[in-house]
């Protein structure tokens, strides 16, 4: 299984205020698009809603106790999903919240980020710390520039 976490965080670690994202960068969405289209995004219950619509050519996975809608495949834990997907050989998504990254990230073997380069002091949901000596890291855009925010796209691969 190829688990890859996908997110955009600011200096703190900042990700999201009110179940929304706190920059709304056009060059990051085209980033998150180019990554996750055809395959499969696992997300928990408030990002699910927070989106405007399905995201198009994405298999949708909720981790959520409620059953949502009969387009997405929900699971009620992250043992059950791991054990219906632990075959499943196509790179798989992580798009979110919080508590999804976080009990998802001993199980990722890449962590695509935004870091971008602002704070927002009203933040109130944040990526989890990790060790950063267990990955290594490569830049995979240069510094970009948009609404006045420096960002980049950075990738950390798990240190075999």
């Amino acid at each position: 299984m190829d688990i890859s976490i996908i997110a955009a965080i600011g200096k703190n670690n900042e990700l999201g205020k009110n179940n929304d994202l706190i920059w709304h960068l056009k060059g990051d969405m085209k980033f998150f698009r180019e990554l996750t289209t055809n395959h499969v995004i696992v997300m928990g219950r408030k990002t699910f809603e927070s989106l405007p619509k399905m995201l198009p050519n994405r298999h949708h996975i909720i981790i959520s106790n409620n059953n949502l809608n009969d387009k997405v495949e929900v699971f009620n834990n992250i043992n059950s999903f791991l054990e219906k997907y632990k075959d499943y050989e196509d790179e798989i998504f992580i798009i979110g919240g919080s508590s999804i990254y976080k009990s998802f990230l001993d199980y990722s073997n890449k962590l695509y980020l935004t870091e971008i380069d602002e704070e927002d002091k009203n933040a109130d949901v944040y990526f989890p710390l990790f060790d950063k000596s267990l990955w290594d890291k490569e830049y995979i855009s240069e510094d970009k520039e948009e609404k006045n925010i420096k960002y980049r796209h950075v990738l950390y691969r798990r240190v075999k």
